[in-house]
């Protein structure tokens, strides 16, 4: 998410602050589209915009929970970019990447009743079995 707005380049951000939801797929697809034939496996995730690091060039997004009131992106259609083409490149397998979240939040069912059900609207969405 925050690859597209330039956060770590922003003389490469293929997002401008205010956009639309059609701009932001646009954008989404575009920088998809670059980094599919090099993907192996994917990660599924949330991202609320938060930047984190305190550096130049290591700002990154928090991850949240699928259903958090301030996440970022459609989860389905988001992975949809992805999975296009999986079964060709080898791609064999999806996960969820929660593993930055506090324990806390890990430790209750809630979350995880989340996440099985994002990941069973993907494979219900896109084929994936």
């Amino acid at each position: 998410y925050l690859y597209l707005l330039g956060y770590n380049a922003p003389e490469h951000a293929l997002l401008a602050p205010g956009y639309a939801e059609e701009e932001f797929y646009a954008a989404y697809g575009e920088m998809v589209a670059k980094l599919r034939p090099w993907t192996i496996d994917l990660h599924i995730a949330q991202n609320d915009g938060d930047v984190k690091g305190a550096g130049s060039h290591d700002k990154t997004g928090k991850h949240c929970p699928p259903d958090d009131a301030n996440g970022k992106l459609d989860i389905v259609r988001c992975a949809s970019y992805w999975l296009e083409g999986a079964a060709e490149r080898g791609i064999r397998h999806i996960c969820w990447d929660g593993c930055m979240f506090p324990n806390a939040v890990l430790e209750d069912p809630r979350t995880w009743d989340s996440i099985l059900s994002v990941m069973t609207q993907i494979r219900d969405s896109h084929g994936w079995n």
